[in-house]
């Protein structure tokens, strides 16, 4: 069935959109930030390194909703090249559950990451300009904050230096170019955005934003088709969102505020997907986005685990792994009523293994279910489906947040990690003080924060696997995102520029 046709079947109006032949389609109409249907937030446990299949449990529920009678979508990110070529290679699904064509998509899709990339690397070469052509804002180079990226794994540009100055590249998806398209809801507050982003600091640490450069248009300009949400049908002919795909420790993770709000009205369940595990994306997307719109505030949460998952972080042992398990229905706890964990069957999964896992998740009172959606498609989601329909007719609870947006930015850093993650203690670099008493002599310190780590772990170390408890956590830098809206607060090494595996799936293409 091509795109016209299922455009039909949902009773959508083709002149509301552009039309990428048959692969893909821009929404081109105005968006409204209302929510008509019910919003299911899918999160996980934390992932091993070839992911835990969100995306295709994401993909077969949606196929299963509509299957039984009622209008579902999938809201995804966009596909990464950094990825494609490492490890992961690629994020349409799998299976029998998955969004096509996979290689288009996979690939260049619309354009949306280029041209993240080329504003992103224009206002690199803007500044630069600013300061030969005689340095009237008086840009110390020295103190630039933004960064050049680009969306490939290249281990090589994580150190770099240009003019003299000691730089490094971000993977595209790492950069807040990203999250700023991705946060912006139309080209107005696009702008609103992008004219906020700190670029640097005066000799006298005066901060320097790009509105004082004069370039939002020329950036704007460059964004204003990749702002617009993305289409595509999935096997069984239902349509997907996939737009946007900021990483989920540097950003929140999660797609285009635009493409949920559009899911939100115009279809009863919109499904979203979050990076990582609960302790990342889900935990962003409430203290990122529900706090600024209260109506995204999730009707049902699934978190999806795997053996796979469980067995690594007890290591190789389930019944230590189902610990794990409890960490993150805890969590989630903590922000909803309205909880379904979902099994992601593997087709080497034991019967014994799975009823191992459904008896720790109903001891802690939790409902669950079985997807076999990669090897099903749709019919083998249908039982999740049917589940979540019920915890989604429930009213949610109201959430309760870990920090107050006034408070202190140390305060805000301890409270968020002992109660989100039961740390016991917060230590801090002299790097991180330092940028940390910057950030507080600002506007910008009532901003919400943003935790980037390892996405392992619960903790800051990704050896240290299971439900770890009373444990220390060290923040390394602190990076202040004025034009997407937070405080990145990093702990540990994180790479925000992968490198390329020995065994890299552009190996086996």
């Amino acid at each position: 069935m091509d795109l016209k046709e299922i455009l039909k079947k949902y009773g959508f109006n083709e002149k509301e959109f552009f039309f990428y032949g048959d692969r893909a389609i821009k929404i081109e109409k105005e968006i409204p930030l209302t929510k008509q249907g019910k919003l299911v937030l899918i999160t996980s446990t934390s992932p091993t390194k070839y992911g835990e299949g969100k995306t295709t449990l994401a993909i077969s529920l949606s196929d299963a909703l509509n299957k039984l009678g009622t209008s579902a979508v999938a809201a995804l990110r966009e596909p990464s090249l950094g990825p494609v070529f490492g490890i992961k290679g690629g994020a349409c699904g799998g299976g029998c559950a998955r969004i096509v064509p996979e290689d288009f998509i996979n690939l260049h899709f619309t354009g949306d990451i280029h041209a993240v990339t080329t504003a992103n690397n224009l206002l690199s070469a803007i500044i630069d300009n600013h300061i030969y052509q005689g340095n009237e804002l008086n840009i110390n180079p020295q103190s630039i904050t933004h960064e050049r990226c680009m969306d490939l794994n290249e281990r090589s540009l994580r150190n770099v230096s240009i003019n003299g100055v000691n730089t490094h590249f971000n993977i595209t998806t790492a950069s807040e170019m990203m999250a700023i398209l991705c946060l912006s809801t139309s080209k107005e507050d696009l702008k609103k955005h992008l004219e906020n982003i700190l670029v640097g600091y005066t000799y006298d640490q005066k901060e320097v934003f790009v509105k004082d450069l004069g370039c939002v248009n020329a950036l704007a300009l460059l964004l204003e088709d990749a702002l617009k949400p993305n289409l595509v049908k999935t096997l069984e002919n239902n349509l997907a969102l996939v737009h946007g795909g900021p990483f989920a420790n540097i950003a929140h993770g999660t797609c285009s505020l635009l493409s949920i709000f559009y899911g939100l009205t115009h279809f009863s369940y919109t499904l979203v997907e979050t990076g990582f595990g609960s302790d990342m994306g889900a935990l962003k997307f409430y203290d990122l986005l529900t706090r600024k719109y209260p109506e995204l505030t999730p009707d049902v949460v699934l978190l999806n685990t795997t053996i796979q998952s469980l067995k690594q972080n007890g290591e190789g042992n389930l019944e230590k792994g189902l610990l794990h398990l409890e960490y993150h229905i805890k969590n989630m706890e903590k922000y909803t009523n309205q909880l379904l964990v979902v099994l992601n069957k593997h087709s080497n999964d034991l019967d014994s293994e799975i009823e191992l896992v459904q008896k720790e998740v109903e001891r802690l009172n939790i409902s669950f279910s079985v997807s076999t959606g990669y090897l099903d498609g749709s019919d083998g989601s249908i039982e999740a489906a049917k589940k979540m329909m019920a915890l989604a007719n429930e009213k949610p609870k109201k959430i309760t947040y870990s920090y107050n947006l006034t408070d202190s930015l140390p305060k805000k850093i301890e409270k968020f990690c002992k109660t989100n993650y039961g740390a016991k203690e917060i230590l801090y670099t002299p790097n991180a003080l330092e940028k940390i008493k910057l950030i507080e002599k600002s506007k910008w310190n009532d901003l919400p924060i943003c935790v980037c780590k390892t996405q392992y772990s619960i903790t800051d170390n990704a050896k240290v696997l299971g439900y770890p408890k009373n444990f220390t956590m060290t923040v390394s830098d602190c990076k202040l995102f004025s034009g997407a809206g937070f405080i990145t607060v990093y702990f540990g090494k994180v790479l925000a520029m992968p490198g390329l595996g020995k065994d890299a799936n552009y190996l086996h293409m």
